[in-house]
């Protein structure tokens, strides 16, 4: 039987390149422009496939989130510009197989879905490696007491990143400490940032302090191997 497919996205242009990637193999069952619109279809339709974007009204999380529930057989595979940890792990939380970037070659669609549908997940492998180290962090996590605010919880790398920063190291002086990309940095420090409420890096490092005083043993450790 042709996979039945559920496209929701509130950028048409998206839409109608996601049908154009997957007919005739599949068959598009119905679109959607916001979360409410893509869970009524999709509890109507009864897709085998929802494919939704993770900042369309509404929100595709939660749209994700109410799917998964409702339809335990049906699998649903973000499709997304977002690769903020926080997104991707909240989607995965959610219910969803696959989260896929709207950069990927549109011929590869197909068969993301067809390994989503003979159960495999669908991940870059550039966002792998933070699925990894979330998991890794899981056990690792350190909080952060801010006068007059909340505490704030980093993981472990996140932790790492942040000291670097107070040291006054720079994004490519990170990347080559911690042994991750640039990409990976700018994206925890824009974690950092969220999680802190500030705007910028400087913002940040005012918030929490000057750097502690560490042992030479300490900063090896940091920049090992094995700590990243």
């Amino acid at each position: 039987m042709t996979p039945r497919v559920l496209i929701a996205d509130d950028h048409p242009p998206t839409r109608a390149g996601v049908r154009a990637a997957l007919e005739p193999d599949f068959e598009i069952c119905g679109e959607a422009a916001s979360a409410s619109e893509a869970v009524e279809t999709a509890l109507r339709t009864s897709p085998d496939v929802c494919i939704l974007d993770v900042h369309m009204p509404g929100g595709g999380i939660a749209a994700a989130a109410e799917i998964t529930a409702a339809l335990p057989s049906a699998a649903v595979v973000m499709l997304t510009i977002s690769q903020h940890d926080d997104d991707l792990f909240d989607a995965l939380k959610a219910g969803a197989l696959g989260y896929l970037l709207k950069g990927t070659d549109p011929g590869r669609l197909p068969h993301a879905l067809r390994g989503v549908l003979e159960g495999q997940a669908a991940v870059p492998r550039s966002l792998v490696a933070r699925v990894i180290a979330e998991f890794r962090d899981q056990s690792a996590r350190r909080r952060l007491p801010l006068v007059g605010q909340r505490a704030v919880t980093l993981t472990n790398r996140e932790w790492q990143v942040l000291d670097l920063l107070r040291d006054g190291l720079t994004t490519n002086d990170i990347a080559t400490r911690l042994f991750i990309s640039r990409v990976t940095v700018r994206t925890h420090v824009s974690s950092i940032l969220r999680k802190l409420g500030v705007r910028d890096r400087q913002a940040a490092i005012r918030l929490v302090g000057p750097p502690a005083r560490r042992s030479a043993s300490a900063s090896d450790e940091e920049g090992s191997p094995a700590a990243s």
